[in-house]
C-alpha cells in the first residue's frame, strides 16, 4: 500500500509545466501521453486496493462494536453477580471481561488504522484524477501548438520552454504560449483548493465521531442508553 501511494504521490507531485516544457522540447507530445498512461494504470490500482481497505474498516468496526457490546454486558452482569453474593462466577466473569475489553481495544485500534489508511487513499485518488484531468485538456493545447510550430516551420532547437515562445516574435505562437501558462496556473490552484476542501472534510468527519463516541460514553455512564433527542 505505501508503495502504491508513493507512486501516486510522485504523479500528483509531477510539475505540469515540466511536462509542457518536455513536449515543447521533443515536438511531442509523447511525454505527456505517458504521464497519462502511468497516472490511469495506478488509479485502477488504488481504487482496487481503496475497495479491499474499506472492506477490512468496516469488518474491523464491526468487530470492535461486537467485543464493546459484549464487554458492556459483561461489566453489567458482575455487579449482578456481586450484589448476589455469587463471588466465584463474578471472577470468572471479570476474567473474561478483561479479555474481551482487550480485544476490543485491539480491533478499534486497527480500525482506526486502518481507517486512516482509507481515508488517504480516497484522498490520493481524488488528486490524481484531477491532475490527470487537467494533463488530458493540456495535451490537446499543446498538440494543437505543436501542429502551429511545425506549420511555421519552427525547428526544436529553437523551442526550449513556454518562455522561449513568449519572445520568439511570433504572435499567434506566444498567444497560444500565454494560455496555456494560464490556464495551468489556474488548474493548478484549483487543484489546491480541492485538496484543502477534502482535508478539512476528513477532519470535520473524523472530529464528529471523536464527538459522537464522547457522548455515547456518557450516556452509558448516565444510564440514557442509545437514545439521544430528536
Amino acid at each position: 500500500m505505501a508503495s502504491l501511494l508513493q507512486k501516486i504521490n510522485t504523479l500528483i507531485s509531477a510539475n505540469i509545466h515540466a511536462l509542457v516544457d518536455s513536449a515543447l522540447e521533443a515536438n511531442s507530445v509523447k511525454v505527456m501521453d505517458e504521464y497519462i498512461r502511468q497516472a490511469e494504470r495506478n488509479l485502477d490500482a488504488v481504487e482496487d486496493a481503496a475497495a479491499t481497505v474499506g472492506g477490512t474498516v468496516k469488518t474491523l468496526k464491526r468487530k470492535y462494536e461486537e467485543f464493546a457490546a459484549a464487554a458492556e454486558k459483561l461489566d453489567r452482569d458482575i455487579d449482578t453477580l456481586l450484589v448476589r453474593g455469587k463471588t466465584d462466577l463474578a471472577a470468572a466473569a471479570q476474567a473474561e471481561l478483561n479479555q474481551k475489553q482487550q480485544l476490543a481495544q485491539e480491533y478499534y485500534e486497527q480500525w482506526q488504522s486502518q481507517e486512516q489508511e482509507y481515508r488517504r487513499m480516497l484522498d490520493a485518488k481524488l488528486k490524481l484524477e484531477a491532475k490527470l484531468t487537467t494533463i488530458k485538456q493540456e495535451r490537446e493545447h499543446m498538440k494543437a501548438l505543436l501542429e502551429l510550430v511545425e506549420a511555421k516551420e519552427m525547428t526544436t532547437k529553437t523551442i526550449k520552454s513556454l518562455d522561449d515562445l513568449a519572445g520568439a516574435g511570433d504572435e499567434d505562437v506566444k498567444r497560444l504560449g500565454d494560455q496555456i501558462r494560464a490556464r495551468l496556473d489556474r488548474e493548478e490552484a484549483r487543484l489546491e483548493m480541492a485538496t484543502t476542501s477534502v482535508k478539512d472534510q476528513i477532519d470535520e468527519a473524523i472530529g464528529i465521531s471523536e464527538i459522537e463516541l464522547q457522548l455515547e460514553e456518557r450516556r452509558q455512564r448516565l444510564g440514557l442508553g442509545g437514545e439521544s433527542e430528536g
